[in-house]
């Protein structure tokens, strides 16, 4: 009898009322309560397997096919499937099998209705979440796929026929990434500058401050962990030969407005000049930058380097026109008349309000606020004082960080979610508790103390736990906790940003939630010759993001204005070489000492040595060369 049947029968004695049989203890089935058990050869074997399986899954690049992914997830669950319940052992085969047919382009239109009928009688009779949760992908992909399926179904797929580079579809700015990489390593760090010049005009920020989402899909994972992109465009910025010339092309007579000296205003004024047209830049502030200068500090970008290249872009021929506030000191309607084309990218500067008692007190600011303060040169005295920081982000970190080199006494970092759950980056986290700031997880701000004069003295907040998975992470809610008191001096709130565009929407512009609404090219088809893009468009988000909007803007308003101008870089990449790929440790970048930096705002992060540079440019596989990139005719030399 197999161990299946024997289940069901010891069920049906019990049912009877009648105790089942004892196995008979034999020296191959007994086993000692002291016996110890170790990992066999095999078992090890499977889950080193299982980790590069996780990491191929982490590195997953843009478009690849959905139904092929689908079926590979489909193919993975039944290798975890127990096997007792039919639903999960014979439907999820059926799935498989089903999917097979629509990737042979064999199905038919029952057949994709079969499998959503399939994949939800899995997911409600499963009795596991290994069926249930496999049967819920499968749902997920033909619902949310279709049309993709039902191409399959005629023998096409429209993501095969092109595969990008995964590292430079991951970019924003799709910045030629291996291309940039091999320069490097041959030493040629001009070339190299020049080449990231063709897609991003602010490496140097970029190699400082950038998320790098390129790394997510770094074909190097699959052998040992992502190559480190953000550095090794560091060590050419940190190695270039200053005041590189930069060609312009000819006068067009069109005159292009923008709005906004961020990163985005700056990449858009950067390429119409080099495409010919004459450009003005309105800012409010008192120095060109954005959220660059006014909102990232020095330690981690210095201003020296921004100024840098701030200027070879004003040096182009960028007029600028600083102080200025559009739709106060000038008319939206003035620059209508006066510009053949307008770009707005006012960026995204004022706060987000916690909405709780005492929010207004002397002694709670805004983060913007502050770090814009720094920005300008005043930076305030905290010491001795008790700061408490509100917020996950990066703009909490560099704020709580901040405040560190301020004189901060103590600094603590209340997050209503868990540390996992931050939205800063990891490294930027790490950086803000070695700094000496304290994480307070799972507290969410209740009121605010003040004292007799009305100045706040203490933070009130209410404990969470966690509860159900929302928008794709887990949400909080409060726990049967007593509130608990958080002393504070200042209270520093950095729980996002809002868009000041009540001027623009007064003036004509679609906006939604203070977003002002625009096409994917960034064009208003509601008012002709005007633009906009990044964070005053889709919300606060990166500068990579901003540069891409800054990006497209440019091409979208030189196609209104008539032209067609190409941005292009004639640079010859190294030949690769074809170096071995055994697994070798990521070379990371390290930090001057906690204890050291929060005395100052020089420059926390040290470069790579040229050792480390060798090495770390030798990991990258060559993606354009060897296996993507090359199927659609190598590298783009212009756009």
């Amino acid at each position: 009898m197999d161990k299946a049947t024997n289940c069901f029968g010891e069920a049906r004695m019990r049912k009877a009322g009648k105790a089942p049989a004892q196995p008979l203890q034999t020296e191959e089935n007994s086993m000692s309560p002291l016996e110890i058990r170790t990992s066999s050869k095999a078992e090890q074997t499977v889950r080193g397997v299982c980790q590069d399986m996780a990491r191929r899954l982490v590195s997953h690049p843009q478009g690849t096919c959905p139904v092929d992914v689908t079926r590979g997830l489909i193919a993975l669950c039944r290798t975890q499937t127990c096997g007792k319940c039919v639903p999960c052992r014979i439907g999820l085969a059926q799935i498989e099998s089903l999917l097979n047919g629509v990737l042979d382009g064999t199905a038919t239109e029952s057949d994709l209705s079969r499998i959503e009928t399939l994949a939800e009688n899995v997911r409600v009779s499963a009795d596991c979440a290994i069926g249930t949760q496999a049967a819920e992908m499968a749902l997920t992909g033909v619902r949310a796929f279709r049309d993709d399926y039902e191409l399959h179904a005629e023998g096409r797929c429209v993501c095969t026929s092109d595969h990008p580079v995964p590292c430079v579809q991951g970019c924003p700015a799709n910045v030629d990434i291996p291309g940039y990489i091999a320069l490097v390593k041959a030493g040629r760090f001009d070339d190299a500058i020049e080449l990231i010049c063709k897609d991003n005009p602010f490496p140097s920020a970029c190699a400082y401050v950038c998320e790098h989402p390129c790394e997510n899909t770094c074909r190097r994972s699959f052998v040992d962990s992502a190559v480190n992109i953000r550095g090794l465009k560091r060590y050419a910025c940190d190695h270039e030969t200053p005041n590189r010339p930069t060609e312009v092309g000819e006068p067009t007579g069109k005159k292009v407005a923008v709005i906004g000296g961020g990163p985005g205003g700056l990449t858009a004024a950067y390429y119409l000049t080099r495409m010919g047209h004459s450009v003005t830049v309105y800012e409010q502030r008192a120095k060109l930058g954005g959220m660059l200068r006014y909102g990232i500090p020095n330690y981690r970008l210095p201003k020296t380097l921004l100024d840098t290249e701030i200027a070879h872009i004003t040096s182009l021929g960028v007029e600028v026109k600083l102080g200025v506030s559009v739709g106060k000191d000038i008319a939206i309607a003035d620059l209508e008349r006066d510009y053949d084309a307008v770009y707005v990218c006012i960026g995204a500067h004022s706060d987000k309000k916690l909405r709780i008692e005492g929010e207004d007190a002397p002694g709670v600011v805004p983060a913007v606020a502050m770090l814009r303060e720094i920005g300008d040169g005043n930076v305030a005295d905290l010491t001795g004082q008790d700061v408490v920081v509100v917020g996950g982000g990066n703009v909490a970190m560099d704020a709580a960080r901040s405040a560190r080199r301020m004189g901060a006494k103590s600094v603590k970092i209340v997050y209503r979610r868990r540390r996992a759950d931050m939205t800063a980056l990891p490294e930027e986290i790490d950086g803000a508790i070695e700094d000496g700031c304290e994480l307070m997880e799972l507290v969410a701000p209740a009121h605010v103390e003040m004292d007799d004069e009305g100045h706040a003295v203490a933070l009130w907040g209410q404990p969470q736990m966690i509860s159900t998975v929302r928008g794709g992470r887990p949400s909080p809610k409060a726990a049967s906790k007593p509130e608990v008191r958080i002393p504070a001096t200042t209270i520093i709130v950095a729980i996002g940003q809002n868009i000041d565009s009540a001027a623009f929407e007064e003036f004509g512009l679609p906006c939604k939630w203070n977003e002002i609404q625009a096409q994917p090219d960034s064009s208003i088809p509601e008012k002709p010759g005007f633009f906009t893009g990044g964070d005053c468009s889709w919300g606060p988000a990166t500068v990579i993001r901003a540069i891409e909007g800054g990006k497209v803007a440019a091409r979208a308003i030189d196609t209104y204005l008539g032209g067609a101008h190409e941005i292009r870089c004639d640079v010859e990449i190294p030949a690769p070489n074809l170096a071995d790929r055994v697994p070798c440790g990521r070379v990371t970048m390290k930090e001057r000492p906690g204890a050291e930096r929060i005395c100052d705002f020089e420059l926390c992060e040290i470069g790579m040595s040229e050792e480390e540079m060798l090495q770390e440019a030798g990991r990258c596989l060559g993606c354009d060369h060897f296996g993507y990139g090359a199927f659609k005719g190598g590298r783009s030399r212009a756009w």
